[in-house]
């Protein structure tokens, strides 16, 4: 339950003075819907007010205080224009005070004819003429001792002023109480930082308070890492089941090649956790290619060979049916049954899984979501496997292992690098391998970049692979975060490019039918369909070792790590592969040119996962939100990088040293934790 102490803080914000329906909803657009909320809101700038006695050009860009005179009202026909209050300075220089959309009477009111007022505002040069558009104070004379020389700039939505804003964060401070302090004592005075409260109030009046900016950023960051560090903490005194596999299932897997190296370093690893009775909880990132799938198979194998079931999560349909098929071709003459679920399978087919699942007849389960709804149950689930964690919650991820009896071991596997930093912040509970080597006779993707106007030769470019027997992808452009636009330009495309190729051109985006979606893919897997226009829907798993083309329309719109995974759709074979990056016709900004250079030069997903993390910032997996929202609202990546490793060794000491949130920093840390909301998610694991 959350301390009393801070309830003020979690009230909606209606219960503010003067805030209602008509407030709530530009509020809403900047997700305040709570004090808190606000609270964290902070200041991304400052405005700074200089006395001026007249008008000059040259103080056009800086925002002054003046005294003038309205002297004229002129407003557009449209009831919709500008009104413009003409009004003059002492030395009877004109500039033009602009309202848009507002209502002329209410304009009237505030600038009376002939009544000297202090007006302060942002100078510009329109024309000839000077102008301030929307007065951010309009004041009687006698105010001016009101008026600040400097005031804190906080990020708006339509209907917010900044006025209205700094109001809402004076009313929030107001709310915020003093606090039992969480850092050790010792970290504190060596930052001189302030009490937690003190640092919120110097954060809201001058943005330029690194120090205390700092604190703030260290409090969030330090409240996510205790909250992993419980959750491991709780994961070491759960007890589960060891398995010991004999091996004589993986010793009659016919393997397409060696495993390499590192797969077999990961897979001792993961042996080794599952011998104990602690539930393994297991992170193994592998780039694209790197045969994570084979891992994946030999960890269910062990479980198999022990008496368990293994249960194998993928995050699409695509995906969830093609480990179906090549685990099922990998495991064929092995007395071994193997069955899929997906929400599309109805009926009788689905009530015989569920019987054998429950009767134990069903020894590996691949899926999605559905594997782990109400209705499944497992005989004897010991092994989760979680294919492409990043696109998963951790509710989710409970919700399947609290299918066992006793808490089955997991694995979490994901082809996207992940760099140190999100590693700490994301899967601090976890035990982290990485397999950081290719198989043999992989080769390295060769990637170009070309200008939009070059689409006709790459369509010829594309005809001549296709006539050699090829086949390629045609990702189309990524317009809106949003699957209706992402169809609209695939379908473009596909309509394009099949009145050049006819019937050998397919098409699959996020809005077809699943059976439609598996028809498509099958044809290309077939060499059916030589070019494959797609949305993102490909961007992981897909394996066709004949597609060695690849072709992404309007890169510069899409993340590093989405290019990367997206490349990665080819080069699954032995033979050269290329990705062609089509940039936009659109001026270039500085980061997608660096993203496009990057990707030209470089096929090391950890490299590329790093840069990614520097350019666009980390997604959240602690919680709800979910990758390419912001995983910190007070620490921006900078912050997290350089306070990173000290908060994981604070949170550490508090647990190993201080009794957990038994002590008395214990119960302060408490508080921290539900402040910044990684309650929920620690509760949620201890119930795992």
């Amino acid at each position: 339950m959350r301390p009393e102490i801070l309830n003020p803080l979690f009230a909606e914000t209606e219960a503010l003075k003067g805030v209602g329906v008509s407030l709530s909803k530009p509020l809403g657009k900047l997700g305040l819907t709570r004090v808190v909320d606000l609270l964290f809101h902070l200041p991304t700038g400052m405005v700074e007010r200089v006395a001026v006695d007249g008008l000059k050009m040259s103080d056009a860009g800086r925002t002054i205080i003046i005294e003038l005179t309205p002297v004229d009202y002129k407003s557009g026909r449209s009831p919709r224009g500008p009104i413009r209050v003409h009004a003059v300075d002492k030395g009877g220089d004109y500039v033009s005070l602009v309202y848009f959309g507002g209502n002329a009477g209410w304009v009237r009111k505030l600038l009376p004819l002939g009544e000297p007022r202090l007006i302060s505002g942002k100078l510009e040069s329109y024309g000839q003429e000077l102008q301030i558009v929307h007065p951010d104070h309009v004041l009687a004379l006698n105010e001016a001792d009101s008026l600040p020389a400097r005031e804190a700039v906080y990020p708006l939505s339509e209907g917010l002023t900044g006025k209205r804003m700094r109001h809402l964060a004076a009313m929030a401070l107001e709310r915020a109480p003093i606090l039992p302090e969480w850092i050790e004592p010792s970290l504190k005075a060596q930052r001189g930082w302030a009490d937690w409260r003190e640092a919120v109030e110097a954060a809201h009046a001058d943005p330029r308070d690194e120090r205390a900016r700092a604190r703030l950023a260290y409090d969030e960051i330090f409240a996510n890492q205790l909250a992993l560090m419980l959750v491991r903490a709780s994961s070491r005194r759960r007890r589960g089941q060891a398995i010991a596999g004999d091996g004589r299932l993986r010793d009659q897997l016919k393997l397409p090649y060696a495993l390499t190296g590192a797969q077999q370093r990961v897979i001792r690893e993961i042996e080794g956790d599952l011998a104990q009775q602690v539930p393994m909880t297991r992170l193994v990132q592998g780039d694209v290619g790197s045969g994570k799938t084979m891992v994946a198979l030999h960890t269910l194998l062990a479980a198999v060979e022990a008496g368990f079931q293994g249960a194998m999560l993928a995050p699409t349909e695509i995906l969830a049916r093609q480990h179906f098929a090549t685990i099922s071709a990998q495991v064929a003459g092995l007395p071994i049954n193997v069955a899929i679920l997906t929400g599309r399978d109805k009926g009788k087919s689905r009530e015989s899984t569920l019987m054998g699942l429950a009767n134990g007849s069903i020894d590996i389960l691949i899926g999605t979501h559905a594997i782990f709804q109400e209705a499944v149950a497992y005989k004897a689930l010991g092994l989760v496997i979680v294919d492409e964690q990043h696109r998963f919650g951790v509710a989710q991820r409970m919700m399947l292992q609290a299918k066992a009896e006793k808490p089955p071991h997991l694995l979490v596997m994901t082809a996207t690098p992940i760099p140190r930093t999100l590693t700490l912040t994301h899967y601090g509970e976890m035990d982290v391998s990485r397999i950081d080597e290719m198989p043999p006779g992989r080769q390295p993707i060769r990637t170009s970049v070309m200008a939009h106007d070059r689409i006709p030769a790459v369509v010829d470019g594309l005809a001549r692979h296709v006539s050699h027997g090829g086949q390629a992808y045609w990702v189309c452009p990524l317009v809106e975060e949003n699957e209706t636009s992402d169809r609209a330009a695939a379908e473009a495309r596909f309509a394009a490019l099949k009145a050049r190729f006819g019937d050998r051109v397919g098409l699959v985006h996020g809005r077809m039918k699943g059976p439609d979606k598996d028809a498509v893919m099958d044809r290309f897997q077939r060499g059916e369909v030589a070019v494959l226009v797609a949305t993102t829907v490909i961007e992981v798993g897909v394996d066709v070792p004949n597609a060695t083309l690849i072709i992404i329309e309007e890169a510069d719109r899409f993340g590093l790590a989405q290019l990367h995974q997206l490349r990665g759709r080819v080069g699954r074979g032995g033979g050269e592969s290329n990705c062609l990056l089509i940039r936009s016709d659109a001026p270039l900004s500085e980061t997608a040119r660096a993203r496009l250079a990057l990707m030209r030069e470089s096929n090391d997903g950890f490299r590329i996962a790093e840069e990614d993390l520097r350019l666009r910032g980390g997604g959240e997996v602690l919680g709800t939100r979910q990758s390419g929202e912001a995983g910190f609202r007070l620490a921006n990546p900078e912050q997290v990088n350089a306070l990173i490793q000290t908060a994981t060794d604070d949170a550490r000491l508090l647990v190993d040293r201080d009794g957990g949130l038994a002590g008395e920093r214990g119960q302060a840390a408490r508080v921290a934790l539900y402040l910044f909301e990684r309650d929920s998610a620690v509760s949620l694991l201890r119930s795992g």
